[in-house]
């Protein structure tokens, strides 16, 4: 629920600093060409943002340590481990970075494939196998060798479009009925208006949730795929299993949950970033 409330609460964010500077700017959104462009300029505008400044947040959110110079053997094997993964998917050494959790987790991030960052939980460091750790790096250089930060920036950019556009057809749709069958006139039909857009752009964003969740779900498979493919099935069922027995997933924020091996579980598999990890196990073994 906390990452629908974050959702929603973004577009509210977007759509304030639309309003805003579209008043300033004295552009005229009556129309529906007009408000398509709002809509994609901002729908897009804010993902795209949040994508250039993918690497900075997850290091600030997540209180990440880059490692420039290997303190010991493990970080030494881990850089190089990445660094091997990284060359035989044909793509630039990503940042490796560890942050302090107890969790078994790590996640990918950044604006493009040549300019990423890998990062993993000490919990995942020093609580799993090498093997189950090399089948997490593969996941998650997968999901870097894929693109799936920006496919999933693309993605949310699009339904937040359709947040914005659809959220005020149907508010001035109603808003102008309202008007035209009130005494109250044009005063009572922009506080319609206003209210329509309040809740649909609620509902929409649960309805944009549901829709980002369900390709996160999707790009999760591929990822578990090609960490198969790099360095063998049996160290990524390995790896899911040891997740699977250990605690679950909490102290990632919301934000990045999505870009990490174990995503949080919710009522609902419909809300969910990551399928749960037995249909996970169960792909790779029917694959």
């Amino acid at each position: 629920m906390k990452r629908i409330f974050l959702l929603i609460a973004t577009n509210f964010a977007i759509l304030l600093v639309a309003s805003i500077v579209m008043s300033i700017l004295g552009v005229n959104t009556s129309t529906m060409s007009g408000l398509l462009v709002f809509a994609a300029i901002f729908g897009f505008g804010g993902s795209f943002i949040s994508l250039a400044i993918s690497k900075w947040m997850a290091k600030k959110t997540m209180g990440c340590e880059v490692i420039t110079q290997p303190r010991d053997h493990t970080e030494r094997w881990l850089v190089e481990t990445v660094a091997r993964l990284a060359e035989k998917s044909a793509i630039k050494m990503p940042e490796v970075a560890i942050y302090q959790s107890a969790e078994l987790n790590a996640f990918a991030t950044g604006p493009s494939k040549n300019n990423a960052l890998v990062a993993v939980s000490s919990g995942l460091l020093y609580g799993m196998t090498q093997d189950e750790i090399e089948g997490v790096l593969a996941h998650e250089i997968s999901h870097v060798a894929n693109g799936d930060m920006v496919t999933l920036t693309l993605i949310q950019g699009v339904v937040n479009t359709f947040v914005i556009f659809a959220a005020r057809v149907v508010a001035g749709i109603i808003s102008n009925f309202v008007a035209s069958n009130d005494d109250e006139g044009e005063g009572l039909g922009m506080f319609a208006y206003m209210a329509v857009v309040f809740v649909l752009d609620m509902l929409f964003g649960i309805l944009a949730s549901i829709i980002v969740a369900y390709f996160s779900r999707i790009r999760e498979y591929k990822a578990d795929e090609g960490s198969a493919r790099l360095v063998g099935k049996g160290k990524m069922i390995a790896a899911l299993e040891r997740l699977r027995q250990g605690p679950e997933s909490g102290a990632m924020p919301a934000q990045m949950s999505a870009f990490g091996i174990n995503g949080k579980r919710s009522m609902t598999e419909l809300l969910m970033s990551h399928p749960p990890l037995e249909k996970r196990i169960a792909a790779l073994k029917n694959s």
